[in-house]
């Protein structure tokens, strides 16, 4: 048996039944792979993360812990953006005892990097309260994540609902988060929710780290993308659509370890507040989710296996979350629930703002600034 549960970029995706249970067998296994992407090879999960030699102290010393200390085991992948199917653990994403209310029955929604992680767990809850999903990915590197979440969404949408696709983009280039638009206006006919979601991270050892090659593509990825895709986006939102901003626990507190990226949530923070004033007499709202520590791809290919392993320790809740424990924030955020929230933050971060103890010990530096 074969059907057709989506596609990329205009292009159907056969899935038989048979590949569906390879995917989900290769998605749950825990043996090292390799696969190779337009020539970009990607390791499992026994190879561990290479990088300057403070970057293999941090190593060693995460292999010393003990088990029952260790948040998250060594791994490494192979530059960012990163993928989901290499994890491990994987991340959790859905829950299966949910219950629908049709909170988003009706609705268009563009989920910016909402093959993995966060965005996955976005598509998943808006598919179940019965929204129309579109979502965006990096070609060649994000493949196999889009495929199994246009899957999940297949499995998790209402049955009123269209057909989801998925969109392989760079959203740095304004041109092309305008081609993004321009594709979902045309299948679906207009765009009810927007979320900017796409970012990458690295980590900071000293200031020579921060490259001008390195801070572009920072810049242009977690903050960029966000203004390009609102500018073309909000031309097809009516009154009642909504805008949901990704920022981080980070951009309010700062980071001696991830200073560009806290920078760049910094500026969404302060983009969100801004814009949410701009749009409001439009009656479009513009509200962000500030998360805390996640289980993301995001921090498995960008963190070295020393913060891998402490990752979440330092949260009042002494863990890092699940990307299913935010994704309702989003759904909220995107409901008629919130019809009187606008430039507002919400904050599942495990209480780590507002228990925020400036660390100047934990910067890792091993140079002069």
């Amino acid at each position: 048996m074969a059907c057709f549960v989506g596609s990329v970029s205009g292009t159907p995706i056969l899935i038989t039944e048979n590949s569906c249970l390879w995917s989900r067998r290769f998605l749950t296994s825990r043996a090292s792979t390799s696969i190779r992407n337009n020539n970009v090879a990607a390791v499992g999960q026994s190879v561990f993360r290479r990088g300057s030699s403070s970057i293999h102290s941090f190593k060693a010393k995460a292999m010393r812990r003990e088990e029952g200390e260790r948040r998250f085991p060594p791994q490494h992948q192979d530059g960012q953006p990163g993928k989901e199917y290499l994890m491990d653990p994987l991340p959790i994403f859905s829950d299966p005892n949910y219950q629908p209310t049709n909170k988003l029955k009706g609705k268009v929604a563009l989920v910016i990097g909402g093959d993995s992680g966060i965005g996955r767990s976005v598509c998943y809850f808006f598919s179940r309260e019965g929204a129309t999903i579109a979502f965006t990915y990096v070609k060649g590197v994000e493949d196999i994540d889009a495929k199994y979440t246009l899957e999940i969404i297949n499995d998790s949408k209402m049955s009123y609902a269209g057909d989801p696709i998925a969109i392989h983009t760079d959203v740095r280039y304004d041109k092309n988060c305008k081609k993004v638009v321009d594709e979902v206006v045309a299948k679906y006919g207009r765009i009810d929710i927007l979320v900017n979601n796409a970012a990458v991270q690295y980590e900071t050892y000293t200031l020579d780290d921060i490259t001008e090659e390195r801070l572009e593509r920072i810049y242009r990825t977690n903050i960029f993308s966000h203004f390009f895709m609102t500018r073309h986006a909000v031309k097809h939102m009516k009154r009642g659509s909504s805008i949901i901003n990704t920022a981080s626990v980070l951009g309010f507190s700062g980071s001696p370890k991830l200073i560009d990226y806290a920078s760049t949530k910094g500026a969404i923070v302060n983009f969100t507040k801004s814009l949410a004033r701009f749009l409001a007499d439009k009656g479009i709202r513009v509200n962000g989710v500030a998360p805390g520590p996640i289980w993301t791809p995001l921090e498995a290919a960008s963190l070295d296996d020393e913060d891998l392993a402490t990752f979440g320790s330092k949260n009042p809740m002494n863990r890092a979350a699940q990307p299913v424990e935010v994704g309702p924030s989003y759904l909220f955020l995107a409901s008629k629930e919130a019809s009187f929230y606008t430039g507002s933050f919400l904050h599942p971060d495990g209480g780590e703002l507002d228990n925020a103890v400036p660390d100047v010990n934990n910067n890792h530096n091993t140079e002069n600034p």
